[in-house]
């Protein structure tokens, strides 16, 4: 008899939290204070509006970047539109980079109205580029097997010309420095002779196909070392520079030359602790009438008048 009393008490113990479970799925919920309620929205509210407002870090007119959320985003727009640019961040700063991760590495991408493109490294030396505006990109493998980088520069000069400058494996006060190119676009890459140097490379960069620089010495330089080429490479040449007395050792880093009219020109720094004038902020600018092998001093010339 106690055997079926406690069977008949167990039976009724499970209907019990059934109806009970039952009710509790199927009351209507106890609703929130409305103050709590505008408190989860408006913190919904806030994440949304904080993740969405990008600020962009302008590099000419309306086109900009941001980095902001570990994201890389372009806009064309001043920032009333993103595209994301499908590269992780970490991958534009990889290798040898101690510096600001707010901010891209200066020359490691470009963009302009035509053509986005960053220079990235993840084992390979890869550049991701878009000449729709980032409705599309496409991929280039510069080099599938170049160690831990540190200098950095990509360029299309035009539609079928782009170069890639790149050091690596520093150590103290030396590295190697590769040059590639490319005449089609991207599809192949040719690495090209380099001066006979191992200084640590300063600037570097081409006119056009045949005539390019290479700007070394970044610790301690007492003159510039700039090495010209007007061949794509197949030989190297030192520049000359008619250097003024009284900026002996004042100016001396060089930066990539440019085109300016009938000549070409450059700016060039002073040393890492130079302090000829107003903290050594002022630069000099030297030009060459004869593709680059001399240069002559123009003009001092503040930073906001380069």
């Amino acid at each position: 008899m106690g055997r079926k009393l406690v069977i008949v008490l167990s039976c009724m113990l499970s209907v019990a939290i059934i109806l009970i479970t039952f009710y509790y799925q199927m009351r209507e919920p106890i609703p929130l204070p409305s103050s709590v309620v505008e408190q989860n929205q408006q913190v919904r509210e806030n994440t949304t509006a904080e993740k969405a407002t990008l600020v962009p870090i302008n590099i000419k007119d309306s086109l900009g970047y941001s980095l902001e959320n570990d994201e890389l985003q372009i806009t064309y727009d001043n920032g009333n539109s993103w595209t994301l640019v499908p590269v992780e961040k970490d991958k534009l700063f990889a290798g040898e980079y101690q510096g600001n991760k707010t901010e891209l590495i200066d020359n490691s991408f470009i963009l302009t109205e035509s053509n986005a493109a960053f220079l990235y490294s993840e084992g390979a030396i890869k550049v991701i580029y878009s000449e729709n505006q980032g409705k599309t990109w496409d991929e280039t493998v510069v080099d599938d097997q170049l160690p831990s980088i540190r200098f950095r520069k990509v360029e299309f000069l035009d539609d079928p010309f782009w170069y890639v400058i790149l050091t690596a494996g520093r150590t103290m006060s030396s590295e190697g420095s590769f040059i590639y190119i490319s005449t089609n676009q991207g599809e192949s890459w040719q690495s090209i002779n380099v001066p006979d140097t191992t200084r640590l490379i300063a600037d570097g960069g081409f006119i056009d196909e045949k005539t390019g620089f290479m700007s070394y010495g970044t610790i301690n330089p007492q003159e510039p070392d700039l090495y010209v080429t007007n061949d794509q490479g197949e030989t190297w040449e030192q520049a000359v520079f008619h250097m003024p007395p009284k900026y002996d050792r004042v100016f001396v880093i060089a930066r990539a030359p440019f085109k300016e009219e009938d000549h070409l020109a450059l700016i060039m720094d002073q040393s890492p602790n130079g302090d000829y004038y107003k903290n050594g902020s002022i630069r000099a600018k030297f030009t060459s009438t004869d593709n680059g092998y001399t240069w002559e001093f123009s003009e001092e010339v503040e930073p906001k008048n380069e």
